[in-house]
């Protein structure tokens, strides 16, 4: 889910065993015709569900979620950008989502359910339809080998989808800890929780604008009987997330106001390098399909562009430091049921 929030949930594809973290970085695919943000491609992991790479401060590496080497559910890896020397850093209990990197790539943090279990959660009953878990992460820190493993939340509830701020002070998340999916920030040593959002229904997957003045996130808030089906599943520690768009907010909670307008799901936003557009995922085009395609649009919505053009599902973006590259995660020049890790060249 992470979210949204894993990959798994979000193409609703199956795990498969992986021998990637054995196979050597190679070139990837052609850009599709229309994809005119895109230069060379390379593709970095090669099978099983790989998701949420996000870089280090010096570009150099990438933290990423992954069912390789036949994990049943996501545990945390590390690899270069050219897709060598991978290896997990989480410690293979559990499940765990959104990694990154803080303290100047001294330090990583991401979420975790191995304190609740050591086996994988169990999925959700099928009959109930396309719903997430709301599996019971925590924030954990550790080196970036995945030596000195620390708790840094302990609400023993959803808690997870945590990004960092430029300045390296702040963590931006998203937890269940008060009875709903909600936004909040801390400091990197886990004082000075602060709640930003309080409105009824789903908002997660926040990252900061390069300035660090603002949290782009996506939201749903449903009204009337969508209301109650939506908190009727909260007590499953379920969600379903065929409905969300992209919204703004100032980095204090305040000022928040809706981006998009587009019906389907939207998600995985991230700010360009100039901070005055946003990428991010959607199926808006055909909501019941997994094809989810990236899309630029303006900061304040207007200027809707499609970036990626691949029948397969393509999201989770991020620009590297330097504003060059973009890696995202695509079904694109895999097998069925995988998902897989790509960088390109950005043209602006």
């Amino acid at each position: 889910m992470r979210l949204l929030t894993s990959a798994a949930a979000a193409i609703t594809v199956a795990a498969a065993v992986s021998t990637c973290s054995r196979h050597p970085a190679a070139t990837g695919p052609t850009p599709e015709a229309g994809e005119r943000h895109f230069g060379k491609i390379r593709q970095l992991t090669f099978g099983a569900e790989n998701a949420e790479a996000y870089f280090s401060h010096d570009g150099r590496r990438l933290i990423f979620q992954s069912t390789r080497d036949g994990n049943g559910c996501d545990q945390e890896f590390v690899m270069n950008v050219d897709g060598s020397d991978v290896h997990r850093v989480s410690n293979g209990l559990g499940k765990t989502t959104c990694g990154y990197f803080y303290d100047g790539d001294r330090k990583i943090f991401f979420g975790s359910t191995h304190a609740a279990a050591a086996a994988c959660p169990v999925k959700p009953d099928p009959s109930k339809g396309y719903v997430w878990g709301l599996d019971p992460y925590d924030i954990y820190t550790a080196n970036p080998d995945g030596s000195g493993l620390k708790r840094l939340t302990n609400y023993g509830v959803y808690t997870a989808e945590g990004t960092l701020s430029p300045d390296g002070q702040t963590i931006v998340f998203t937890s269940l800890k008060d009875g709903d999916l909600d936004i909040y920030t801390m400091r990197v040593d886990g004082t000075g929780l602060r709640r930003l959002t309080t409105a009824a229904g789903y908002d997660g997957g926040p990252f900061f604008s390069p300035d660090g003045k603002q949290i782009v996130y996506r939201a749903w808030h449903p009204s009337d009987t969508a209301l109650t089906n939506y908190q009727d599943l909260l007590k499953q520690r379920l969600v379903r997330p065929n409905r969300m768009e992209i919204w703004v907010m100032n980095a204090d909670g305040s000022g928040q106001h809706q981006i998009t307008n587009l019906g389907g799901a939207n998600f995985a936003p991230y700010f360009t390098p100039d901070g005055k557009q946003i990428i991010f995922s959607s199926n808006y085009k055909n909501p019941r399909s997994r094809n989810f395609e990236l899309y630029l649009v303006n900061a304040d919505g207007s200027g809707l562009e499609q970036v990626t053009h691949h029948a397969e599902f393509d999201g989770f973006p991020m620009f590297s430091p330097d504003g060059r590259s973009l890696v995202w995660a695509s079904g694109r020049s895999s097998k069925e049921g995988d998902l897989n890790l790509f960088i390109a060249e950005w043209k602006p």
